[in-house]
């Protein structure tokens, strides 16, 4: 009778299993716990220089490749990776080269099965406006001696800090390696360097430069000369901007073979985005009762257009002239932009090199292939390199300077034919670009903040890393930050965004 009398008991137990799993859920659903949000749908990218790119196969490997992207350019693919045809040769007009220790850029290689262009060898050179000042030779020694007898320890006591500023700029492939973004630069730069680094960023490179021993005349020798190589500005330009260019001016380059514009065109092919060949006019903000949307305004061929977006990224400055953007119905209204754009003018020249006018009357005897100009008031030229073309044969050589080569010379404004005439004996052809190359560091002024990431909940502005420091790794870095921070504040994974003391903690955690 006992054994009868359970086993209905148990059985009954067991049907009503169900309605209490029921009962213990309604607590729940009535208080209306949201679960994980999903991703996002559509994410628009605007921009396709190395930032834009960079910024779309990040996003694409945090979000999966269900999300659909796309990525909306005005111009050209490749931004300041750009090239220019010489005689049916393809050679680079816009950034010429990446540094050994730019992680991502090289990543990026390897991934797309690209490879680094011949290194062909040349000599560089200092011209003060009369004479060249200083002269590279075929030997390291040599080179030394120089240095010191110049300028004694200076060239040494500068290559110590900008090795310890490029160590500890090294950390934050570690950290995005496990994933953590910062919501500001000047957060990521103090998680690389401290307040050091973020005081590097108001503090110009020649003050940096004295407060270490460096010499002033080597400062107006050298390090002029290379920042306007690098910026098309003086020594006034921000210490951490300089320490960036001076890690790529102390060698360790190295190139793209077919260009280094393929990185961009390659890595937009691999992630199969959507590019649309349009100019982004404004972006407006529209609330549902679920979350923000972004709607896309823009303008291809005459025709205007627009569409709705979970995410936007920015990865164009939002302040060069010409491509000007609206921002509609954000509360609180964007920041007022830093400052401009600084001008820096490309010219391609197909000619005769005029060796007398750096002092050599035979130009058999002349040994560089690149004059860096020291900045002074009558300078006509920031730098002159021999190009070589972006498919570098097996046996190719650079051609003797008594032969027509390939020229690239900056400078402020486009060369007249004066100007072209002093540099150049004769010349087959001329191709000038003219680019807003880089921030102007000097219409910041005296500014304690750099541009803000987050314009919005879903809005990321990307290219105001430039007015830390502006380089390809530099915007490939930037790319990867905000779509590590796009997708922990999507998911609310706020531990994995601005943690302090980040190198302690990787180290207990490893």
């Amino acid at each position: 009778m006992g054994h009868r009398a359970i086993l209905p008991s148990s059985l009954h137990i067991f049907r009503m299993a169900p309605l209490l799993l029921l009962v213990a859920l309604v607590p729940q659903l009535c208080t209306g716990q949201p679960g994980p949000p999903d991703p996002p749908g559509r994410i628009a990218v605007i921009g396709a220089g190395i930032g834009g790119s960079a910024v779309t196969y990040f996003l694409q490997q945090q979000f999966g490749p269900q999300v659909q992207i796309d990525v909306y350019e005005a111009d050209r693919v490749g931004g300041r990776l750009a090239t220019l045809t010489v005689n049916s040769q393809q050679y680079e007009c816009g950034s010429p080269s990446m540094h050994s220790l730019n992680l991502h850029m090289q990543d990026f290689v390897k991934l797309l099965g690209l490879k680094h262009r011949k290194e062909v060898a040349g000599k560089s050179a200092i011209f003060n406006g009369e004479n060249l000042v200083l002269e590279e030779t075929d030997w390291y020694l040599l080179n030394l001696f120089r240095l010191w007898w110049h300028y004694g320890i200076s060239f040494l006591r500068l290559q110590m800090w900008v090795e310890e500023v490029m160590e500890k700029f090294m950390r934050i492939y570690k950290y995005q390696a496990h994933e953590y973004a910062f919501s500001t630069i000047e957060g990521l730069l103090r998680s690389l360097g401290g307040d050091h680094f973020v005081n590097m960023t108001q503090k110009s490179v020649g003050e940096s430069l004295q407060g270490i021993g460096v010499s002033q005349r080597f400062i107006d020798d050298v390090i002029s000369a290379v920042m306007k190589a690098s910026y098309g500005q003086s020594v006034s330009i921000p210490g951490f901007v300089g320490a960036m260019s001076l890690a790529g001016a102390q060698g360790n380059m190295w190139s793209i073979e077919g260009g280094n514009k393929l990185v961009c065109s390659g890595l937009l092919k691999l992630t199969k985005a959507n590019v649309i060949h349009a100019r982004v006019t404004a972006v407006s903000l529209h609330n549902t009762e679920k979350k923000h949307l972004y709607e896309v305004h823009y303008e291809q061929e005459g025709t205007l257009g627009s569409d709705f977006y979970d995410l936007v990224i920015l990865a164009a400055p939002l302040h060069k002239a010409g491509y000007p953007i609206t921002f509609l119905n954000l509360q609180p209204s964007l920041p007022e932009p830093m400052g401009p754009y600084h001008r820096v003018v490309t010219s391609i020249v197909h000619g005769y090199l005029n060796s007398s006018y750096f002092g050599f009357v035979d130009p058999k005897l002349f040994p560089f292939s690149s004059i860096l100009s020291m900045d002074t008031p009558d300078a006509i030229f920031h730098s002159l390199e021999s190009l070589c073309p972006v498919n570098v044969s097996v046996g190719f050589r650079r051609k003797p300077p008594q032969e027509a080569a390939v020229w690239r010379v900056l400078s402020q404004r486009p060369l007249d034919r004066k100007e072209l005439k002093t540099l150049f004996k004769s010349y087959y052809s001329v191709q000038v670009i003219e680019w807003q190359a880089f921030p102007s560091y000097a219409a910041a002024g005296s500014s304690k903040s750099l541009p803000p990431i987050i314009l919005h909940d879903g809005l990321y502005y990307l290219s105001g890393v430039e007015w830390a420091a502006s380089s390809a790794e530099m915007s490939a870095v930037a790319a990867k930050n905000v779509a590590l921070l796009a997708f922990n504040r999507w998911f609310g994974l706020n531990e994995k965004i601005d943690q302090q003391d980040l190198m302690h903690k990787l180290k207990t955690e490893l």
